[in-house]
């Protein structure tokens, strides 16, 4: 029978060899500030790093009670739907020849839109053309009345553009960076995708479906121009909780939804502060279920997937390099793959329960509280 010791070396052996080939540079990239302050990524000092940031407009107090969907444009539209059909257990609802709607279990869906190659822009050095990109996200609220929402959202210097369809009533505005957010009722995809659906699937899956059920929105890695102004302005806007600042990041909880991890420049660093305006989501993570590490990694790579670690968390190993931490004792366990259309997907073994445990392993140290402290 094999160690367990053999079995990791294996693990890592395989996930740093070919596995890793063609996933984004930045992958596994975390806080700037994870590992210290005043050094490398992140040059000022911790007061002065996660100092508060100005709020851009007092609280409606609305709060974001479910997620609408969240639209990626490709290339190949069908075959990224047959994708997580067979890998995340998604299923289709609709396709209008443009674009699939895919229901995430109860709690969420995702819109496959049909794109043209040139849409996505050139890819970066070394990097191939993107063939993928998150477009937009929609968020349902509590307290609908479409005239008091409207007059909210103008008091805050939006310009809301009505989006109705049926019983469906929504809001679309842009948030400090021009990303495209919608604000909903409860009588959209929220609630279809409670009824079953008849929609067949117009493109073979890949391969065998692997059984897992995506249970949980563990993170939307959102990067903007600056975090701490886009933090207050959903926090704000949709009652989204921070948890903390770290410098360079803040990860907000949606409800009992998932996380949103609002990442980017720090406007007391001069340099980001002058930096372009714009967001982008790079990656997305999902908690599946069931979860374990071996039989995770076995079933992406039997399906020929690539695979990359991503713990998080990390230690000062023997040559004294920051190494990441044992996939096997880490408390966040996941794994990068690619999709058809080259999205970096994540998945995780988070859910409800242990949604900050992302959160909590890039926290640098100085801003963790003695033992048998309230964190």
């Amino acid at each position: 029978m094999t160690s367990d010791l053999s079995r990791r070396t294996l693990l890592y052996g395989l996930a740093a060899g070919a596995g890793t080939a063609g996933l984004p540079g930045d992958a596994i990239a975390q806080g700037a500030c994870r590992d210290g302050y005043g050094q490398g990524r992140c040059p000022l000092p911790m007061a002065q790093a996660t100092a508060a940031g100005n709020e851009v407009f007092g609280p409606t107090g609305w709060k974001t009670i479910a997620l609408e969907s969240f639209t990626i444009d490709v290339v190949d539209y069908r075959r990224e739907a047959a994708f997580y059909a067979a890998l995340l257990g998604w299923k289709l609802r609709d396709d209008d020849g443009q674009q699939a709607i895919m229901d995430i279990g109860d709690w969420g869906n995702c819109i496959f839109r049909a794109a043209a190659p040139e849409s996505f822009g050139p890819g970066g050095p070394g990097k191939s053309a993107p063939r993928a990109a998150v477009r937009s996200f929609a968020w349902v609220i509590d307290k609908w009345d479409a005239h008091k929402v409207a007059a909210a959202l103008e008091q805050r210097g939006m310009t809301p553009v009505a989006e109705n369809k049926g019983p469906l009533e929504s809001f679309r505005v842009k948030d400090p960076d021009g990303w495209s957010l919608q604000i909903c009722n409860q009588k959209g995809l929220s609630s279809a995708r409670k009824r079953p659906s008849s929609a067949r699937l117009q493109e073979p899956v890949p391969f065998a479906p692997t059984g897992w059920k995506t249970v949980w929105l563990d993170h939307m890695s959102f990067r903007v121009s600056n975090y701490k102004r886009s933090a207050s302005f959903y926090a704000n806007l949709l009652g989204w909780q921070r948890t903390y600042d770290e410098g360079s990041q803040n990860e907000l909880m949606v409800g009992d939804i998932g996380d949103v991890l609002c990442r980017g420049g720090n406007p007391f660093i001069p340099e980001q502060a002058r930096g372009p305006v714009g967001a982008s989501m790079d990656h997305i993570s999902f908690g599946i279920a069931p979860w374990d590490v071996e039989e995770v990694r076995g079933a992406l790579e039997s399906r020929g997937l690539r695979t990359q670690i991503d713990t998080s968390s990390a230690h000062l190993g023997p040559d004294n390099k920051i190494t990441q931490d044992d996939i096997y004792q880490a408390a966040f366990q996941s794994y990068h793959t690619e999709t058809p259309n080259g999205f970096n997907l994540q998945i995780s073994w988070n859910t409800i329960d242990k949604r900050l445990a992302l959160a909590n392993a890039v926290k640098p140290r100085a801003l963790r509280k003695p033992s048998g402290q309230a964190q």
